[in-house]
């Protein structure tokens, strides 16, 4: 199984990582730092302007720079797969 990876930018520091969704829908990302017993979801909502997606864990913010948009056609996208011819 792959779990799909996004990779989020912790605003204090501006370190990026990559983190592991849980669930992606246009309104709401759901990811998991960290592995095993150690793990830890965060959500991300969509910013006021729509361009990126934001939540905090552990009192670190975290965002996500891509637009509901962006997000949307990525699930569509995933949703239809490729296409394969039937014989």
């Amino acid at each position: 199984m792959n779990d799909e990876k996004i990779t989020v930018i912790a605003t204090e520091t501006g370190q990026s990582m990559e983190v592991v969704v849980f669930s992606k829908r246009p309104d709401r990302i759901e990811v998991v730092i960290g592995a095993g017993t150690h793990s830890v979801r965060c959500e991300l909502k969509p910013t006021r302007t729509g361009q990126a997606y934001a939540g905090s864990v552990m009192g670190r913010e975290l965002v996500y720079q891509r637009s509901r948009e962006q997000v949307q056609a990525d699930i569509d996208r995933v949703r239809t797969g490729p296409i394969k011819s039937i014989r």
